[in-house]
């Protein structure tokens, strides 16, 4: 079983995660119904639901490719402040 550190610090990753996810679905709403639904009506021509479809897909296609190299950077810095023993976080004040 994990210990109470290890549980909070995966409870902050998942809500972080969710929190992301919603940010997600927020700024994907709003970019593509912009975007595709010039004036808003009581159903979606195929037009319509053809420039969502792809705008999501563009937009969860750009969002993942970001989240990537973020991530991957953010595990560079990491393991380099790692190899210099710490000292790159001393600069940050950590």
């Amino acid at each position: 079983m994990d210990d109470p550190k290890t549980q909070i610090m995966n409870q902050i990753r998942q809500e972080a995660a969710v929190n992301n996810a919603r940010s997600l679905i927020t700024k994907l709403n709003g970019h593509c119904f912009e975007k595709c639904i010039p004036s808003p009506g009581t159903s979606l021509s195929k037009r319509e639901e053809g420039c969502l479809s792809a705008c999501m897909e563009k937009y969860m296609a750009t969002w993942n490719t970001v989240s990537r190299v973020y991530i991957a950077q953010i595990q560079k810095t990491a393991e380099q402040a790692g190899q210099m023993g710490g000292e790159a976080l001393d600069g940050l004040g950590v």
